[in-house]
């Protein structure tokens, strides 16, 4: 594999949170030149971030559902007020 392709891999693993380990992995895996384990490699990295993705999305849709509540309890409590 050549040298900028390497290190614009290990450089994106990086960027987009990879695990130090499994960057690690996959520069040993690139010094081997074993693209086929580097490449299911890499699927399985892709697996844990799109988990980590979703529990952010649970969260954010969580968040969500808290502050529409409490819109209606503030639009509720408008309602009381003029009545």
């Amino acid at each position: 594999m050549m040298n900028d392709l390497r290190d614009d891999l290990l450089t994106i693993m990086n960027d987009i949170g990879c695990l130090k380990e499994d960057v690690e992995k996959a520069d040993n895996l690139i010094k081997k030149d074993n693209l086929k384990e580097l490449i299911l490699h890499l699927k399985r990295c892709r697996i844990d971030l799109l988990d980590k993705m979703h529990e952010s999305q649970k969260r954010v849709d969580d968040m969500d559902y808290i502050i529409y509540q409490l819109k209606l309890d503030l639009k509720n409590k408008e309602r009381k007020i003029k009545i």
